[in-house]
């Protein structure tokens, strides 16, 4: 069987296994899917052609995810983050392209273990964020989402307020679907789309609902606050990992 993207079938198999476990951990948590599997996948080949792969996969998790989170999205807030995101979308996607694989997959690497250090510093804001503190940190997503990791910021923004965590669940897909939308079009407008991102898709999304499937019917079981350390630890050692292997 000829894969997408000039993989090998054990290199298939891989990204196979490391989209299911970002797809359990999307359905549990709201976010850490495309950072999880974006450093993941660099650590084998090339991240930025499977990028579109992984935003087509969010929005479709979205629908396996839209009468569970509807009564706890934070729609304010969200509309201000993606007014944010629409301005920084198009300038980070069309420098990202021009990047080589090894430049790439260094400023991704780089870009994960900056954000994930910010959410492993306990950081806590100590007064309300209005709507242009909401705006701004959507910008700073944008920008971040060039490398497919623009939930990152929202998640380290959200998790410095007291937000329970069905509604930090609910308003991240809405916001994570939102910049995925508006990033695609630009990403193919960069030569980042082609006939393989379908094959992609396609190939993805049997994975990825057995993975929502499995991870939404956790979401009570366990508690969000450790789960979204332990996902950001493993964020870190990933990040770092690849850091090293493409410094050697």
């Amino acid at each position: 069987m000829l894969l997408p993207f000039d993989l090998s079938m054990g290199q298939g198999l891989y990204l196979a296994a490391a989209l299911f476990a970002a797809a359990v951990i999307r359905g549990f948590s709201g976010f850490g899917f495309s950072a999880i599997f974006i450093i993941l996948a660099a650590l084998t080949t090339n991240p930025l052609p499977l990028i579109p792969v992984v935003f087509s996969c969010e929005i479709a998790m979205t629908a396996f995810q839209a009468r569970d989170i509807r009564p706890h999205i934070d729609w304010r807030r969200a509309i201000a983050l993606l007014a944010g995101a629409a301005v920084a979308t198009v300038p980070a996607i069309a420098i990202m392209a021009r990047l080589g694989e090894q430049e790439a997959r260094l400023a991704i690497s780089s870009l994960i273990l900056v954000l994930s250090l910010v959410l492993l510093s306990g950081w806590q804001l100590t007064r309300p964020v209005g709507r242009n503190g909401n705006v701004g940190v959507g910008a700073i997503a944008g920008i971040a989402n060039s490398a497919g990791v623009g939930g990152l910021p929202v998640a380290a923004f959200l998790t410095a307020q007291p937000v329970p965590p069905a509604v930090f669940r609910a308003t991240m897909i809405v916001f994570l679907t939102g910049i995925d939308v508006m990033a695609l079009p630009v990403m193919a407008a960069n030569g980042l789309v082609g006939p393989e991102t379908l094959t992609g898709i396609l190939l993805a999304f049997p994975i990825l609902g057995l993975g929502i499937w499995a991870g939404s019917h956790s979401f009570k079981a366990v508690s969000q606050t450790l789960f979204r350390r332990a996902v950001v630890l493993m964020l870190t050692a990933l990040s770092l990992i690849n850091i090293a292997r493409l410094a050697f």
